[in-house]
């Protein structure tokens, strides 16, 4: 049976040869960083076990780790590859390939998608192939597998050409590559830790919450800001929807709860395009392309991002309270 867990430890070794390399390079704060968040991706399981049990040490030991993360992290500036090729070698080669070279692409999305939708189903002698639980980032990480070997074939190119790649990759994009796993386990500190609470008591504070117009923009600014704050919607929405939209919008103007929450989640993808740290969309992008300036992407969006904000805000106040 396939698991989640084994997409995991399949990052964990992608990971630790990434950092390996960079020891052998001696170029020890990066080797230290990825040999780290590799160790970290490999012993998930072994940590929560042992917390099931009731030692409480190596959880602490990780969230030790992920400070240590963060002190090594301003190290991690980008140098060139020995075996960088050139934007003419590269160019050469996408003319000569031609449009065969979006097939590894194009197989990622759809091998997850086959997967996600047929894995269910199939089983060998009687047991299943897959593990339900996260179906759908086991399908990601062998559509990547697949897609590696299918590049390998497209190009003619050795396999550890791809190890290399990823790797060349991975150190462009740098710190930021763990960015979204600490801004979702952010969202679920913020909800655990009552934030929606103290937002609910700031709001009847300051807020004339017998106004509804002024609930309803207080909810959508809030979104924005704490998406800019987490770099996640999703992160933002329980905090907001605990702290203003059930008590005040719902439960007190009687706000449509189906428009309020798809509608405040577009507020908050708002935000998304105007923080840096929703890094997988607006830095990782400028680091690929190797932009001048890392916030090329956010000034890029920050004008229809602001745009597409306001007509949210009007059409959810048109629609949410019918």
């Amino acid at each position: 049976m396939l698991r989640v867990e084994y997409a995991y430890w399949l990052i964990a070794a992608f990971l630790l040869y990434a950092g390996l390399r960079h020891l052998r390079e001696r170029q020890g704060w990066r080797a230290a960083f990825w040999l780290l968040l590799g160790l970290l991706f490999a012993s998930g399981d072994e940590v929560l076990a042992q917390q099931a049990a009731g030692n409480e040490l190596p959880a602490q030991l990780v969230g030790g780790g992920v400070i240590l993360l963060a002190l090594l992290a301003p190290r991690l500036r980008r140098v060139p590859h020995a075996q960088d090729v050139g934007s003419e070698t590269r160019r050469q080669s996408a003319l000569r390939f031609g449009h065969r070279l979006f097939v590894p692409a194009l197989l990622i999305p759809l091998v997850t998608l086959l997967i996600a939708l047929l894995g269910p189903h199939l089983s060998i002698m009687g047991y299943a192939v897959f593990a339900k639980p996260q179906l759908t980032l086991t399908g990601l990480a062998l559509a990547c597998v697949v897609a590696l070997f299918a590049a390998s074939r497209v190009t003619r190119a050795p396999m550890q050409d791809g190890f290399f790649e990823g790797r060349r990759l991975l150190d462009a994009i740098g710190w930021a590559t763990v960015l979204p796993l600490l801004l979702a386990a952010l969202g679920q500190v913020f909800t655990e830790s009552g934030v929606g609470n103290a937002i609910s008591g700031l709001t009847s504070a300051w807020l004339p919450t017998g106004s509804a117009l002024a609930c309803l923009l207080g909810f959508a600014l809030g979104m924005v800001i704490f998406t800019v704050i987490m770099g996640n919607a999703f992160a933002a929405f329980p905090v907001m929807m605990a702290g203003i939209g059930l008590p005040l919008l719902i439960q007190q103007h009687h706000a449509n709860p189906a428009i309020l929450g798809s509608m405040g989640m577009l507020c908050g993808y708002c935000g998304t395009l105007m923080t840096p740290m929703a890094a997988d969309f607006n830095l990782v992008p400028a680091a690929l392309l190797e932009l001048r300036s890392p916030y090329g992407v956010i000034r890029a969006q920050l004008g229809s991002a602001l745009a597409i904000l306001a007509a949210n805000v009007m059409l959810m106040y048109l629609l949410v309270f019918r």
